[in-house]
């Protein structure tokens, strides 16, 4: 049976570094995606993700073992990518391909955007698509890009959005929903111009 995150902490906590290192590999390939698609930039994201793992190193003393590891870990991922944004002044940009399996379901056009195409004849339409999405959310505020990319590719819950965005249940339901509305608005927008 696979320990659990707290299980690693609580070791790595009493000196097992090994511990540690598997905190790394089991993050390594999700957090790396939310941090890419969010920063739009390997080397960024490859920097927000060591810069996390930096801190986690340097403040384990002080989590608490009763606390879930993962939003807490999210947490200082997203403050870091916008620590880097601010340090660049750049405007961050969106990566919507991905190899796994991440796709959106409170949004009836949402998850239509982010299906796989499935036949030949699909292909072209699906690549104008999504660049269309990655338009649209790369001129969205940065708080509503975040909050999609968290429910639709990380699929993660209210709760834990709440945790790592440290703001209350509700306003991650009002937000996630203006995002949702602001995207769709401005989707349908984009769509009618290219079709004059």
């Amino acid at each position: 049976m696979q320990p659990t995150d707290e299980n690693l902490l609580a070791a790595y906590q009493k000196g097992d570094d090994d511990a540690f290192a598997q905190l790394v590999r089991r993050y390594e390939k999700e957090l790396y995606h939310f941090l890419y698609r969010f920063l739009g930039q390997a080397s960024l994201a490859e920097e927000a993700f060591q810069e996390a793992f930096l801190q986690v190193h340097l403040s384990i003393d002080r989590f608490e073992l009763s606390r879930r590891f993962k939003p807490w870990l999210y947490t200082i991922a997203a403050n870091k990518a916008r620590d880097l944004l601010r340090s660049r002044s750049r405007k961050p940009t969106v990566q919507l391909t991905s190899n796994d399996d991440d796709n959106g379901s409170e949004a009836d056009l949402w998850a239509h955007l982010m299906q796989d195409p499935t036949t030949p004849e699909s292909i072209y339409s699906q690549k104008e698509q999504e660049a269309a999405v990655k338009m649209v959310i790369d001129k969205m505020p940065e708080h509503f890009r975040e909050i999609l990319l968290m429910a639709y590719f990380k699929q993660l819950s209210y709760k834990e959005m709440a945790d790592i965005l440290e703001i209350p249940l509700g306003t991650v339901k009002s937000r996630l929903h203006a995002a949702v509305k602001l995207f769709s608005q401005n989707y349908k927008d984009l769509e009618s111009q290219s079709n004059r």
